[in-house]
């Protein structure tokens, strides 16, 4: 039976990435509890601060990107409870896949709902679901799944696909303030974002850009392209290094498209995904 938690106010996260640095992991399942905050609205000049980061052009529709931003701060409620079965830091986002079944604007108010599901084997760990919807009157308007990785105890092998080879259509030039500013925006301040120093001490040899931050910013190209119901599905490869040079890429795919970020001097993918329309089937994972 799934236990509701209901939060009145949004997530403080200096907090609960205080907590996360304490907290080990406990449990062998997930657990099963769903976190909801209702009355959710959308304050304008945050989401002309957060399109801008983005590259977003300004509108009363919001990016599909953006209400996850809304769903960060109970996913991290989520995933610092002492039940979790893993610590919160090392876990690596490896996919995320967005639903919005007409776009969701700036008059619109709502709940977020968050929970975790599917433990399951990968080949270099175990990974798992974090399902959130916003949901209006009209029921679920957006819905995200963020997949986690955490590494040990995998088979090994597996094999990366390439979904095409390196032809850019673009050539973009990410600064390496980006995480910062993202993290400002987003409330992500995982350190392994916002400096060289604070990425070292995590294995990096320089702060590295935000997953969510790159699917932003590829699906910010599309704008005026896309209609009103579609899925954005992407896998997170290869962690773009900043300040960086990085190729964009898309083609058309059956009714949607299919797209890839590369590092710009070697042929080895960042991201690739596909937006399809809402009802398609999901990328594989």
């Amino acid at each position: 039976m799934t236990t509701v938690k209901e939060i009145r106010e949004a997530p403080k996260l200096a907090p609960l990435y205080a907590k996360a640095l304490l907290t080990r992991g406990g449990g062998q399942s997930l657990p099963d509890t769903e976190y909801v905050r209702a009355g959710i609205g959308f304050d304008p000049a945050h989401v002309v601060a957060y399109n801008r980061v983005c590259g977003f052009r300004l509108s009363d529709e919001l990016p599909a990107t953006y209400p996850h931003v809304h769903a960060f701060g109970l996913q991290m409620a989520l995933m610092t409870q002492p039940d979790f079965p893993f610590p919160l830091l090392g876990m690596v986002h490896i996919a995320n896949r967005i639903t919005q079944r007409r776009p969701v604007r700036l008059s619109d108010t709502g709940a977020m709902r968050v929970r975790a599901e599917n433990l399951r084997p990968h080949e270099k760990g175990r990974q798992f679901d974090v399902i959130s919807e916003f949901t209006t009157t009209e029921g679920p308007v957006w819905t995200e799944v963020s997949t986690y990785l955490r590494r040990g105890g995998g088979a090994g092998g597996g094999k990366r696909e390439q979904l095409a080879p390196p032809s850019p259509t673009a050539i973009w030039h990410v600064p390496g303030d980006i995480g910062r500013r993202y993290a400002e925006v987003s409330g992500d301040r995982n350190p392994i974002h916002l400096h060289p120093l604070t990425a070292k001490l995590f294995g990096f040899p320089s702060a590295i850009a935000h997953g969510m931050w790159t699917k932003a910013r590829v699906l910010a190209a599309f704008e005026g392209r896309l209609p009103g119901a579609y899925t954005v599905d992407v896998k997170f490869k290869l962690p773009v290094l900043l300040p960086a040079k990085v190729a964009f890429t898309s083609w058309r795919a059956g009714d949607g498209w299919a797209v890839e970020l590369w590092a710009a001097r070697k042929p080895k993918p960042h991201l690739e995904g596909t937006i399809t329309p809402p009802d398609a089937t999901p990328h594989p994972r």
